[in-house]
């Protein structure tokens, strides 16, 4: 699947997932004593399954070596360095090393039983939407990633991968700096904004239906202009040492759709939902951005919407529920 495709070389050797360690990995006897959990949601059932492989008499010690070769090859200020000397900007680089640990566990974790809803709706929708960003397909691989990884829900608990990864996260002794990282990801969601202008090699957004602006790096270098309307997914400081959020897709530029129009779209489809119970307790309009309606409804829309593109941005035009409005609908 898509989410191992933007891996990073050291994270390419994938071992069993039961023997992923850190630096300072705990002995097998530990291992083996140390957690055991009670199964309540489908992320218990997974860790609860990890627990006891770790507990077992026959864990292959030579996947332990070589799980803990990854962690040490990419501590994260080495790594940072490689991404910096690349010129990825510090504030965005510390995303995309998380990003590609949580594609690696992601692809252990698809391996089991309890994630085959997952797996399936994963996998059509990578065989539908082929995505490779324009000209090939109007999914980019930036916005498919991270919809597959913090997006996709499956389980009667309703999880993701995101929320596995934290969730077996202090059993595999990941680092709590990384949790932390993964955590701001699995929180995000796409969104629509509204350009309000440029402060240097910056660009300050306004979410739709607020009135509180952001200052935020484009990775991509598509700067646009006042009153654009992007449709992307925004990323919050890391950590202290950085005060502008991340732009972390490739932005898609709305055509022709004004603010008012797209927040009447999503009136109507808080109107769909109704009644309807959600995950998280989650209000109607956060939960339509994040998950939508379906699996595959904004992937229906980036396809059914586009209209054309540059190097540093896609292009989009109408409204999800108006198909007369959608170009390839």
């Amino acid at each position: 699947m898509v989410i191992v495709g933007c891996a990073a070389t050291c994270c390419r050797r994938v071992v069993a997932f039961s023997s992923i360690l850190t630096k300072r990995p705990m002995s097998v006897r530990t291992a083996r004593r140390s957690y055991k959990v009670a199964a309540r949601t489908t992320a218990d059932k997974i860790a609860s399954n990890i627990g006891s492989q770790l507990r077992s008499k026959t864990i292959d010690l030579s996947g332990l070596r070589a799980a803990k070769d990854i962690f040490e090859e990419a501590q994260i200020g080495a790594e940072l360095k490689k991404l910096t000397s690349k010129g990825h900007d510090r504030g965005h680089a510390v995303y995309i090393f998380a990003q590609r640990f949580a594609s690696v566990l992601g692809e252990q974790l698809c391996k089991m039983k309890e994630m085959r809803q997952l797996v399936k709706i994963v996998g059509e929708a990578e065989d539908k939407y082929q995505p490779a960003g324009p000209p090939l397909s109007p999914l980019t691989i930036s916005y498919f990633t991270m919809w597959s990884l913090f997006d996709v829900l499956f389980g009667q608990s309703h999880e993701t991968i995101g929320t596995c990864i934290l969730r077996i996260g202090p059993l595999i002794a990941m680092p709590s700096w990384l949790l932390d990282v993964i955590s701001l990801m699995q929180h995000s969601a796409m969104g629509i904004y509204v350009h309000c202008g440029i402060e240097g090699n910056l660009v300050r957004l306004r979410a739709l239906g607020s009135q509180e602006t952001r200052l935020c790096l484009v990775p991509s270098g598509y700067v646009g202009q006042s009153g654009e309307l992007w449709f992307i997914r925004m990323l919050p400081p890391a950590n202290a040492l950085f005060d502008y959020h991340i732009v972390f897709n490739t932005p898609y530029i709305l055509v022709g759709v004004t603010e008012r129009m797209f927040a009447s779209y999503l009136d109507r489809e808080v109107g769909r939902i109704g009644a309807r119970k959600l995950p998280e307790k989650m209000e109607a309009a956060a939960y339509i951005m994040k998950y939508g309606p379906t699996p595959n409804h904004w992937n229906e829309y980036i396809f059914c919407a586009y209209t054309g593109y540059q190097h540093e941005a896609v292009f989009l035009t109408g409204i999800p529920d108006i198909k007369e409005s959608l170009p390839h609908a």
